[in-house]
């Protein structure tokens, strides 16, 4: 188990990063915003900043078997695990957060095909600029 609080947060994303790059079940100790504590199995996907300039961890939770965002400096602990990942990836959304709205049969004819053509981006490494 690797305590945030006793590590740089540059070490903390190294280790996310490579744990979205190889695949590997994290479980994270997270403090909300009450104080309140909470162990969670999560599936990392993603490492984004927010408009604010906080960091924040897209994973799927596996026990709420949904995505979810947890923000880097509210991780108390973390532990990644040599277990691959079992959820599926939810389908991308609009920026405000709400599933796409297909409003006609051509949309959704154009959207299905639209999803077939596009490049499959697959990422093998990631690497932190020093």
């Amino acid at each position: 188990m690797r305590l945030t609080a006793k590590q740089p947060q540059t070490k903390t994303l190294a280790d996310l990063y490579r744990a979205i790059d190889n695949a590997r079940l994290i479980t994270i100790t997270y403090v909300d915003e009450k104080g309140e504590e909470t162990v969670r199995s999560v599936e990392p996907w993603d490492i984004r900043t927010t408009k604010s300039g906080r960091i924040q961890l897209r994973a799927g939770c596996r026990l709420r078997g949904d995505a979810r965002s947890f923000y880097i400096d509210q991780i108390a602990s973390y532990t990644i695990h040599r277990m691959g990942f079992v959820l599926d990836r939810p389908e991308a959304t609009t920026p405000a957060g709400k599933g796409i709205v297909v409003r006609s049969e051509q949309q959704l004819i154009a959207r299905e095909l639209g999803r077939d053509y596009l490049p499959r981006v697959t990422r093998q490494t990631t690497t932190l600029a020093a």
